[in-house]
């Protein structure tokens, strides 16, 4: 794990310049903006790319953030978006990420790390310090992620990583509370 300190800022107009370097000018993986879980799919793929981008700045703009920014010695190294479960329709519909009971939850839904800081063990850091940004200053108090889990010596592919690698949760301290398939656990934190 890094021992570097990571802060995190939330995602609006004054750090939107911030989230675009993370993401590159592709937007993250194929012009997503971290629209994939918000939008329908005929929405997303008619958006991609410029209207991805638009949508999320608009989000930006709101009184809740859609994420943060995470940040590495000032320098913007890694993007991690999340919002009220009732903020993403797609996963809503989704028979394998659809809600597994009635609890509110903040759902952590994407995880990006910036080219260049990948592999250097961020990702459990991040997952803290947005649990630690949500303590403070989210009412729900539970947070559920949905990472994948490899099988043995694989790698998770960049379609299905997005949503962050199990064992990445665990050692921030989640715990998995449902399976819905054998790659895809359901995990929870409880904010302090």
């Amino acid at each position: 794990m890094s021992t570097l300190d990571i802060t995190v800022r939330p995602l609006t107009s004054d750090t939107w310049d911030d989230v675009e370097t993370v993401m590159g000018t592709n937007g993250g993986a194929r012009g997503c903006w971290c629209m994939h879980w918000r939008l329908s799919i005929e929405e997303w793929m008619e958006g991609k790319g410029d209207g991805n981008k638009a949508a999320m700045r608009n989000l930006a703009k709101r009184k809740t953030p859609p994420g943060v920014v995470a940040y590495v010695d000032d320098e913007p190294v890694a993007w991690c978006g999340f919002g009220d479960r009732s903020d993403f329709p797609r996963m809503q519909r989704s028979s394998l990420l659809k809600p597994i009971d009635d609890e509110p939850v903040i759902s952590l839904t994407c995880l990006l790390i910036k080219n260049g800081h990948r592999g250097e063990g961020l990702c459990s850091e991040l997952i803290v310090a947005v649990c630690d940004y949500l303590a403070e200053t989210a009412e729900t108090r539970t947070v559920e992620a949905y990472p994948v889990e490899p099988a043995k010596g694989r790698k998770a592919g960049a379609d299905n990583a997005m949503t962050g690698i199990a064992s990445a949760f665990l050692a921030a301290g989640f715990t998995e509370i449902a399976r819905p398939r054998s790659d895809r656990p359901v995990m929870r934190y409880p904010l302090r």
